[in-house]
Order: C-alpha cells, then sequence, then structure tokens
C-alpha cells in the first residue's frame, strides 16, 4: 500500500506517522531542503483550549508530535496577554528532532522535490509530478501543501514577498494539488473583502536586543513592552490571521516569546519605529527578512472536504492543515493531518473512514470549521483552539479542560482510545 503525501509541514509529518503506524508504505514529498514550514518560525503549543487538543491527540494514539514539541519546549506554563498555561518550544531544534523521528520509524522523506502535477483518471489520482518530470504512482494521496504563495499572491493581497521561511524564489511556488484535478478550491477573506491574511507573527534575532530583555525573555519566556502612543495602530488588527490574537493588548503593547529566536507578536512593525522602543534599538528581522515591510499571506487554496479529511469529488485525495480549512496552529495542522493519514489507510483497505465525534474538541472543530467554510461570513473567521470564535465555543460546550483523565475517558468512552496506534495492514 503506498501513501503518497505532498508538503512537509505538521499536518504532512502528522499524516505520515499516522498512516505508517497504520502499517503503509509512506513517502513524503517537500518542496524545500527542511519539514515543519511554517513550524520553523511558530514555536508556541499548549495555550488554552489547545492543552485540551493535546492531550486528546495523545489519548488516540496521534500525540508522536506533542510529545517531541514538549520536549524540546524551553518554557512550560506561561501566560502572555490572552493566552494561558502555554508551552513554547524551541523552534531552533525541533525540525530536526521530527526529521529523525519519521526516519526511525520508516517514513521515506524527499526533500527539495516540488509536486507540480496530477495523473488522473476518473475520481481517483493515478500518480504525481515533480518539477523535474518525474512520476511517482500511488494508492491514495494526502494533500498538505498549505495556503501560502506563490510569490504573486503575497503582492496581490500583501505587501510583496516578504521573505519568509517557505522561500518561494528558491525553492517555487506552492501548487494546488486539488485544483490540478479539477476541484475548485476556496479562499478566506480579510474584512474588507479582499482574499488571504498576513502571517501573525516575526522573528527577531535575540542578541540583537538589550541584555535586559534578553535576560528576562530566558527567564520568563514573556516580555510586553509598551508601544508609543503615537504608533498605536488598532486597525492593524483586522489584518492578522491569527484573530486570537488580535486583542487590544497586541496593539498597545510589544509581545515577545522566547521561542530560541524572539517571537513578535504582529503581523510586522515597521523597523524605524519598533527601535523607538526602549531595549529594541538594535532590534533585526530575521523571519521574515521583511518583517518591516509585511509578511506571508495565508488561506488562498483550501480544498472542500468531509469530516473525514477526504477531498468533495475524489476518492483518493485527503487533506490536512491549512489546505483542509481556515485553521490556525501547531496542533490544528497535527490533529488535521492524524486523521488524514489514519483515513487514507482505512480508504485503500475498504474499511469504514473514521469521523471523530463532536463531543471531543478534535472532532468538534474539524467540523465547526468545515460548516463555517461554507458561509461568507465563516470564510472571514478562523478556526483555532487557542481563541476567538472557537474557543469560547470549546469552553461554552464545556470540552475545554486541562483534567487529562478527564480527557482521557472522554476517548474511552467513544471507543477511540489508541485508534491511531493500531496497525491495520
Amino acid at each position: 500500500m503506498k501513501v503518497i503525501i505532498i508538503g512537509g509541514g505538521w499536518a504532512g509529518c502528522a499524516a505520515a506517522i499516522t498512516a505508517r503506524k497504520a502499517g503503509a508504505e509512506v513517502t513524503l514529498f517537500e518542496k524545500t531542503d527542511m519539514l515543519l514550514g511554517l513550524g520553523n518560525v511558530g514555536g508556541i503549543m499548549r495555550n488554552n483550549g489547545r492543552y485540551t487538543a493535546a492531550e486528546e491527540l495523545k489519548a488516540i494514539g496521534a500525540g508522536d508530535l506533542i510529545d517531541i514539541t514538549d520536549k524540546n519546549s524551553r518554557h512550560s506554563n506561561i501566560d502572555f496577554p490572552g493566552h494561558k498555561h502555554a508551552w513554547l518550544y524551541d523552534v531552533n531544534k525541533v525540525e530536526k528532532e521530527v526529521t529523525n523521528y519519521l526516519k526511525e520509524i520508516g517514513v521515506n522523506i524527499k526533500l527539495i522535490s516540488r509536486v507540480v502535477d496530477i495523473e488522473k483518471e476518473g475520481k481517483k489520482i493515478k500518480g504525481i509530478y515533480l518539477a523535474d518530470g518525474s512520476f511517482y504512482d500511488g494508492d491514495v494521496f494526502i494533500e498538505t501543501t498549505g495556503s501560502t504563495g506563490p510569490m504573486g499572491n503575497c503582492l496581490r493581497y500583501g505587501n510583496g514577498c516578504s521573505m519568509c521561511v517557505l522561500r518561494c524564489p528558491a525553492f517555487g511556488p506552492r501548487v494546488s494539488l486539488s485544483a490540478r484535478a479539477g476541484v475548485d478550491d476556496l479562499q478566506g477573506e480579510r474584512e474588507d473583502d479582499i482574499f488571504g491574511a498576513f502571517s501573525g507573527s516575526c522573528k527577531l534575532a535575540k542578541d540583537s536586543l538589550s541584555p535586559e530583555i534578553v535576560k528576562e525573555l530566558d527567564e520568563k519566556g514573556v516580555v510586553v513592552l509598551k508601544v508609543p502612543s503615537e504608533d498605536v495602530n488598532i486597525d492593524k488588527l483586522k489584518l492578522k490571521v491569527c484573530q486570537q490574537y488580535a486583542l487590544k493588548e497586541f496593539a498597545e503593547n510589544v509581545v515577545l516569546l522566547d521561542t530560541g529566536h524572539a517571537k513578535l507578536m504582529t503581523s510586522y512593525y515597521p523597523l524605524d519605529k519598533l527601535r523607538k522602543i526602549k531595549g529594541l534599538e538594535y532590534a533585526k528581522y530575521v523571519d521574515p527578512y521583511a518583517g518591516g515591510k509585511g509578511n506571508s499571506i495565508r488561506y488562498l487554496s483550501v480544498a472542500p472536504r468531509t469530516d473525514d479529511m477526504r477531498v468533495k469529488g475524489l476518492d483518493n485525495l485527503f487533506v490536512g492543515g491549512e489546505k483542509a480549512g481556515l485553521f490556525v496552529g501547531h496542533t490544528e495542522a497535527i490533529a488535521t493531518g492524524s486523521l488524514a493519514g489514519h483515513n487514507a489507510v482505512r480508504y485503500v483497505l475498504g474499511i469504514p473512514l473514521l469521523t471523530l465525534p463532536r463531543t471531543v474538541a478534535l472532532g468538534d472543530l474539524i467540523a465547526f470549521a468545515n460548516y463555517q467554510l461554507s458561509t461568507k461570513e465563516g470564510r472571514r473567521n478562523r478556526y483555532t483552539f487557542a481563541g476567538a470564535e472557537y474557543f469560547k465555543r470549546m469552553q461554552e460546550l464545556g470540552l475545554y479542560t486541562m483534567d487529562i483523565e478527564e480527557i482521557k475517558a472522554r476517548i474511552e468512552k467513544v471507543n477511540l482510545t489508541d485508534v491511531m496506534n493500531q496497525r491495520l495492514v
């Protein structure tokens, strides 16, 4: 059984793990020279409802990547505006750890391998073509290519290429395989009816900050600095992809988090204004390099899907991560990718696909975000366990808890304990 995964971000890696644990032969194609994509500049886990989701993933047998980020966390249980008990993993270490783990369990990783087209017969994909013309066949395919790029989209809907970690100029643009297969992709919108939204944070070189700020970051994990009153821009919050951080506090303050670099919780910030703030006089961006001008634009390619992560109109294409909905965050990518990988194997075996019930947070987010995508208002929102509309829903439904035993019991009640640890082939 050949499972082909296109895209090596958190969702693609999660799909590779669950498909491999189910017994499939798994090949993962990634267009750049390293895995994790935006995970290399992210770093926030377990904040707010993500704690619940992380423990649900562990309970269903899909917690491998959660264990890796936990192990590589620089800080645990820290609070910052609007967020409680966050864990911050080291963005400079986690990618190699994930790569090593995938290799250990037998995933075939192909880096600098950009998939540009598919071969299709009826409602089935037969194989994929790489940019160099080579062809690979498979039984089932999982697209986790994200929703950012190519460069033209960052120019059309943003402030141009910001030279982000995805590095489109060097490794080539993202290609939507669902679109290549004849499926009409959906796009997220901003409040002003412009497609896409800016990535929500940047990275500053810690060495470019004052010794006092570096010391506080290393000790506490978070530093909050006042923005000069003349530079406060509340309207800028509307641009952000990460609505859980689109709070007044993030306009009135500069919030820095320690993820190895100093994570700056804003889409972009003019460098001359940033350097007006005490302690940031020598601040320097490391991602995106043009963080003083703009950031990458996301949510430009979402495939219509069912709640078992299969693309509508195609028999053997599954999706995860931002390709599967207007999701924000690593935990959300791991959740959708894990289900896609597991169900890909079920599909080839001809057994019923798994739909996670809405009595667990993972299943409710997947179903709720899918329904919301069908409405114009829903396409203006983003869905995450960490805040905004969905975290409120989690709390109202009683799905948010930090009681690990309660979470385990919730999963056991619906007979899903370790379901993704079971070998199916």
